[in-house]
């Protein structure tokens, strides 16, 4: 009865958010009445999942208002310094530098702001808003896998050395044959992506109409809809998103914990990696605690077939990252909108490092 209802939610989660737009525009609320069903369900919830529920987004949600602060009062300068550089400099080597820099440096300044920083640059390119889209989720790939090199990139970083007793530079060793090369690919794709949709000549007269005090530095950046120039509240709703989400992946990591333990530790690690796909939807901090063990260290496949799997998936759907959650909230990325780009990206990757690890490798 408890795994056909955890079931159930699973498909929901997976379902709803592509389906009923109300669902979507709600995500938050969403996941969180979820999760707290999956931790009813499976008997989890109690005061110390609530107390690690509330305390958990605090870090993530403080950083994300505190920088969205920040960069709402210096928005004018900022704009003008981007407008700057993209005049300068060709929007594709613009943004190759970006998502390169940005995937490298968030193992230690963190997912969180390398994350905070990429959307505001990328609110300020001179690009469509589709096109920014696609930009944003090469780029969140990029910092959710770089974030993984060093335990104080990401949650999972620092579960994964927890939980396997190895030292600080472990992660870097074992996947950086990996990570580097696959956050350069994703740099340049960026790039190559980026000056096929963008003309130098169009982006640079644009900017040079905002330089040149033609109304609002900010507004003349936007697009003609979605992207909405920021207010105060929208600074604080935007925190407040955040920490709700984050909330309720801890109720859903938790609560789906029996399912976990039922059908998927022990598979093999080529199932293992497949299955891995789940981190879409669950917050892959949570399955890297579940699966992990000392005693795979026999076998470094193992490790690297879960962390792979893990951080490749996690860049998928929205719920699967914290890249992913700061930047859908502020640049208000749909469900259904980062999936048509999210997914066919993290397949491609994820046929490419299963055939490095489990056909090329052996």
């Amino acid at each position: 009865m408890v795994i056909t209802g955890l079931i159930v939610i699973l498909i929901m989660v997976l379902s709803l958010p592509f389906i009923f737009h109300k669902v979507e525009e709600n995500l938050e609320i969403f996941l969180f009445l979820m999760g707290i069903g999956a931790a009813a369900i499976s008997s989890k919830m109690s005061l110390e999942l609530v107390m690690e529920a509330l305390r958990e987004p605090v870090m993530i949600a403080g950083a994300v208002l505190i920088a969205g602060a920040l960069f709402f009062l210096f928005k004018e300068p900022f704009a003008r310094f981007m407008g700057n550089v993209c005049i300068k400099f060709p929007v594709a080597a613009v943004v190759f530098l970006v998502v390169l820099l940005l995937g490298l440096l968030s193992s230690v300044i963190t997912a969180i702001v390398a994350s905070i920083i990429l959307v505001e640059i990328i609110f300020q390119l001179p690009m469509e808003r589709k096109q920014k889209v696609v930009v944003c989720i090469l780029a969140c790939y990029s910092i959710g896998l770089g974030a993984a090199l060093t335990p104080i990139g990401e949650p999972l970083a620092t579960i994964a050395i927890s939980r396997l007793n190895q030292d600080f530079m472990f992660l870097m060793r074992l996947l950086g044959k990996y990570i580097i090369p696959a956050v350069i690919v994703f740099s340049i794709i960026a790039g190559i992506y980026a000056a096929r949709v963008s003309g130098r000549k169009d982006a640079a007269s644009e900017i040079a109409a905002t330089s040149e005090g033609e109304g609002d530095a900010y507004e003349s950046l936007l697009d003609e809809e979605e992207i909405q120039e920021d207010t105060w509240h929208g600074v604080i709703l935007r925190a407040v998103k955040v920490y709700l989400f984050v909330m309720a992946l801890v109720f859903l990591g938790e609560g789906f914990e029996p399912l976990i333990d039922k059908y998927i530790l022990g598979l093999s690690p080529q199932l293992l990696y497949w299955v891995n796909m789940i981190s879409a939807v669950l917050d892959n901090a949570t399955l890297c605690a579940a699966e992990m063990s000392p005693a795979m260290m026999a076998n470094p496949l193992i490790v690297e077939a879960i962390l792979m799997g893990l951080l490749i998936s996690g860049g998928m759907l929205i719920p699967g990252n914290i890249p992913n959650i700061i930047s859908a909230s502020k640049l208000r990325i749909g469900s259904k909108e980062w999936a048509i780009y999210g997914v066919p990206i993290g397949l491609a990757f994820m046929v490419i490092f299963y055939l490095l690890l489990f056909v090329i490798k052996a």
